[in-house]
């Protein structure tokens, strides 16, 4: 076994995290043999409590419940996993080309980074949704921009301590060009630490789409959306507080599933979780 596995196995919390992360990741892949009825079919049966056919009952226009939950955990996984994939590998490259560069491409790189994080992050997303519309595509590229800038930073960092290498130098000698030097002698040293970057960008990620998603600002109705979902279910909070109170669970125990592994990751393998800049 890996010794990064070893040592990560050895943290209880990081056990957690990883097991919560499995049930969702699970969960959300199995969904479409685990429901029993339409996610968006109305039944005509709003509110009902929760019995033998309906699990976990109907919302307030009449759908299952159950059915709800796990398509929105489906939907939220796969937004928040591509804008963190985005976020990392795309700011990865170009904090390292930042750091290969220098001079004005770095001036320019790292000027464009303070703009966008003097911008809200809710008035990003309002440009942006008013100007492209509330789909799925749309979403996971603008939360990539948002998550993407404190990446650039951290990859920036770590690129002007190897650039200063000998590997480096014997690259430039060898008259290999920037691209090669970026993606065959930069990228492969910082990959443990965009491993970490990508599980932290997925988690400020998915508690951005649910945040969007709740503020209307995110994927609009009908998609199952556990934002969205509490949002509708702000009506019925005295009567049937379930349905607040079940996708609420879902992303609090999926985020901290995901921090508590990327927690223990970073530790077993000696890294350090840029905490500072997970908010950018």
């Amino acid at each position: 076994m890996n010794p990064i596995w070893r040592r990560l196995l050895k943290r209880p919390m990081a056990v957690m995290g990883l097991l919560l992360v499995a049930v969702h990741v699970l969960g959300a892949m199995a969904a479409p043999w685990l429901i029993n009825h339409d996610p968006y079919q109305l039944l005509d049966m709003p509110f009902l409590p929760p019995n033998g056919q309906f699990w976990m009952g109907t919302d307030d226009i009449g759908r299952d419940f159950f059915s709800r939950v796990l398509m929105g955990g489906r939907l939220c996984l796969v937004v928040a996993l591509v804008s963190g994939a985005l976020a990392a590998l795309g700011g990865g490259l170009i904090g390292l080309l930042a750091a290969y560069k220098g001079g004005l491409w770095d001036d320019v790189i790292s000027r464009a980074v303070e703009m966008k994080i003097a911008i809200p992050a809710i008035l990003f997303v309002s440009l942006f949704v008013t100007g492209f519309g509330q789909s799925v595509v749309v979403l996971a590229m603008v939360i990539a921009i948002i998550k993407m800038m404190g990446v650039i930073r951290t990859a920036r960092a770590q690129g002007l301590v190897l650039v200063t290498q000998g590997f480096v130098m014997a690259a430039r000698l060898r008259g290999e060009s920037t691209t090669y030097i970026v993606l065959r002698e930069l990228l492969p040293n910082i990959m443990d630490l965009l491993a970490v970057e990508f599980a932290l960008r997925t988690s400020s990620a998915l508690l951005l789409v649910s945040t969007l998603s709740f503020l209307g600002l995110g994927l609009s109705p009908p998609q199952a959306d556990w934002g969205l979902m509490v949002h509708d279910g702000l009506q019925s909070i005295r009567s049937q507080p379930w349905l607040i109170l079940v996708p609420a669970a879902c992303i609090a125990t999926l985020v901290v599933g995901i921090n508590f592994a990327t927690d223990g990751l970073a530790e077993a393998g000696g890294l350090e979780a840029s905490r500072g800049v997970a908010g950018h």
